[in-house]
């Protein structure tokens, strides 16, 4: 695995995060040292997702990175059918995705347009996820994605997500997030930075990233997200895993 240390330099200005070439190549190493919990909540996603299919419907994986996710249900379903269309932005994560699929044998791709590759029931595409329309799902994932969709287009997205769902389809929503609470949201804050720095992360490079990342990644409150949820027509809604400033969340149709 290849060590992230894109931030470990003082290079000025710090230029904007983006999920490009070189943040493909240290992603795994990167998202372990920066989201706490993080194979644990992929391992029940995928359990989840297997509990809550429903044959002959889409599964929906937006913001699907180079595809820890997507392998994993692939593994979990084993030879029960399934059909996944996973979405991210970045081309190089998709095209990293498709390598690896490649590597465990599934390699039957059709092209279908520049953008899309099919493989047995994965279809990859490189896209926004917002711009994704939700049609047939019994499962929708979001993970780690919404916090980087413009904030006056989640309401629409969310309620996309509702629509698309078949009843009894459920939505997996894993976000970083903020609290109203000043003195909570500063112990969540020192916690997550401990957590940085036991994973080896420098100040320098703690620093140079949260710039890197401001007024791209736009972290709400979870009231701010159930209140959206319910707006949208979920009624049933709970928290499922919680680690400080990280949440994951459970909506069902």
């Amino acid at each position: 695995m290849k060590k992230d240390n894109i931030f470990a330099f003082k290079n000025d200005p710090v230029d904007a995060f983006e999920f490009n070439e070189e943040v493909t190549s240290v992603f795994d190493d990167m998202i372990k040292r920066s989201v706490p919990l993080y194979m644990e909540s992929l391992i029940r996603q995928s359990q989840l997702t297997y509990q809550f299919y429903q044959s002959n419907t889409q599964i929906y994986d937006l913001g699907c990175s180079h595809g820890n996710l997507g392998i994993m249900i692939h593994d979990i379903f084993k030879v029960r059918p399934y059909s996944m269309i996973a979405v991210d932005s970045s081309e190089h994560m998709i095209q990293k995705y498709k390598k690896r699929l490649e590597k465990i044998g599934i390699s039957q791709f059709e092209q279908v347009n520049s953008t899309t590759q099919t493989s047995k029931n994965i279809i990859l595409i490189s896209d926004l996820a917002e711009d994704i329309e939700i049609s047939n799902s019994s499962v929708v994932i979001v993970n780690l994605t919404m916090q980087f969709i413009k904030p006056e287009k989640r309401d629409k997205f969310i309620y996309g997500i509702y629509q698309g769902l078949t009843k009894g389809g459920i939505l997996l929503l894993t976000e970083k997030v903020i609290h109203n609470n000043r003195t909570i949201l500063e112990v969540e804050q020192d916690f997550y930075k401990r957590f940085k720095l036991e994973n080896g992360y420098s100040e320098l490079e703690i620093s140079r990233k949260r710039d890197s990342l401001e007024n791209i990644l736009i972290p709400e409150t979870i009231e701010s997200h159930t209140e959206r949820l319910k707006n949208s027509g979920f009624n049933m809604i709970d928290v499922w895993l919680k680690w400080f400033n990280f949440a994951s969340i459970i909506a069902i149709k």
